[in-house]
């Protein structure tokens, strides 16, 4: 490989990498349609595993939108990306294959409404709140395809490999 080539591949990992983090940021605040622009106009999501739906990003993004109101408060990682490099129409590089682990927690509405059980900062569902904490992992597999716009997703699956809700424990007052 020249240099340049070299240069070129890193470059693409970078943005890349700059993709798949903007997706966990897109969907931890609830920015559906940033969510939207991640995707090729043919772009799908497939949320199965999980409980939710297999479509097309747009109608993802309406599902996640209305799912994502029964957790005010997500912080998901996605760490050990392994990416790959692919062929498409004769071109190598133009298409990138993505596996990457995922831990997501996630805090339920408290049962007194969003607004009840402000924690850090005055955030809803925070330290103080009496609110469970629902946790699940897996692993994603993304596909990303260059565009004249860079690289978007034309894939997303979810293969959720575990989950479990923990109780928080209630405060006690002084008595």
């Amino acid at each position: 490989m020249t240099q340049r080539v070299e240069l070129a591949t890193v470059m693409d990992r970078l943005a890349i990498d700059s993709l798949i983090t903007e997706y966990a940021v897109t969907v931890d605040d609830g920015d559906w349609d940033a969510y939207r622009q991640l995707f090729t106009p043919d772009g799908r999501a497939d949320y199965s595993s999980a409980g939710g739906i297999d479509a097309s990003a747009d109608e993802v993004a309406g599902w996640l939108a209305g799912t994502m109101e029964l957790f005010p408060m997500r912080q998901h990682l996605i760490v050990n990306r392994r990416l790959r490099f692919g062929t498409l129409e004769q071109d190598i590089g133009d298409i990138a294959q993505v596996q990457a682990d995922f831990v997501n927690p996630m805090r339920f509405a408290s049962q007194e409404g969003e607004g009840a059980g402000a924690g850090v900062d005055g955030e809803a569902g925070g330290a103080g709140s009496s609110a469970p904490d629902f946790i699940c992992g897996g692993r994603y597999a993304f596909t990303a395809l260059r565009t004249h716009e860079g690289w978007r997703l034309r894939q997303v699956t979810v293969h959720e490999k575990w989950r479990r809700i923990q109780e928080r424990p209630t405060a006690r007052t002084p008595g």
